[in-house]
């Protein structure tokens, strides 16, 4: 894959702490762009720093912000465009699941999911526009292949990925043609988020295992293989991709 092509490129990169967007993160870098990785947690993002390359830490700057909080989510967006100048790239990954059934769910949960997943992501893409259409730049989301399949027991996270989805397709026709706009919807990822369901641990055991049952390929993903799809999107190779859901999913949707 052409992530070469990064290289000069000023990113802007939130859940960058862990997971997914760690993976971006290095990936990116280590390609030659510069990114300011943001997270709720400072030592995550330094942990993040740490296993980048030497030679390339100094293209990374870390930001702590909560996404779901919109005077933080503000206050990102100056400290970015003072930190690169301009920005080419944008990647809202940062996320959260509570899972619980209708009848024994928080509307609290739902209100922060969809603040993580939905208005903070617009905000964001909405303060960083003008850069972004200055630069012909590319908005990635990571959503997940949950805001397309019917899942119960987790209906509130699922209709927020729903609803960045759809953000994502009306998004890339009212800013094109200066901004392309796509999402990866990821499957079952190995990744911290698995920590923090709001489950117990044998609740959140027999959940892997049944999604390791319903994917095709037998397994979870990595990191990094869906880090890669979110950098080709980001580069000139995906010049004329826009409004795409791209499931990376070990053939979940199939």
């Amino acid at each position: 894959m052409m992530v070469h092509a990064l290289a000069g490129k000023n990113l802007v990169i939130t859940g960058a702490g862990t997971g997914i967007g760690a993976a971006v993160a290095r990936l990116a870098v280590e390609a030659g762009a510069h990114a300011v990785l943001v997270g709720r947690r400072a030592d995550a993002l330094r942990s993040c720093v740490e296993q980048v390359d030497r030679a390339h830490r100094a293209n990374l700057v870390v930001c702590p912000a909560d996404i779901g909080d919109e005077d933080s989510t503000a206050e990102l967006v100056d400290t970015a465009l003072a930190e690169l100048g301009h920005v080419d790239g944008l990647v809202n990954n940062a996320g959260i699941a509570r899972f619980a059934s209708l009848e024994n769910a928080d509307l609290a949960d739902l209100a922060l999911m969809f603040r993580v997943h939905v208005s903070g992501p617009a905000q964001l893409i909405r303060g960083l526009l003008p850069s972004l259409r200055q630069q012909r730049g590319s908005v990635v989301n990571v959503t997940s292949v949950g805001g397309s399949l019917a899942t119960p027991n987790r209906s509130f996270y699922g209709a927020t990925k729903a609803a960045i989805n759809h953000l994502t397709r009306s998004l890339a026709i009212e800013l094109a043609p200066e901004v392309r706009v796509n999402a990866i919807l990821p499957g079952p990822v190995d990744t911290p988020i698995y920590d923090d369901l709001g489950m117990d641990q044998a609740g959140t055991d027999a959940l892997r295992n049944q999604l390791i049952s319903a994917t095709p390929l037998g397994r979870f993903g990595t990191p990094d293989e869906v880090a890669a799809w979110v950098c080709q999107l980001l580069s000139p190779a995906g010049a004329w991709i826009t409004g795409t859901l791209l499931p990376i999913d070990g053939g979940r949707c199939a």
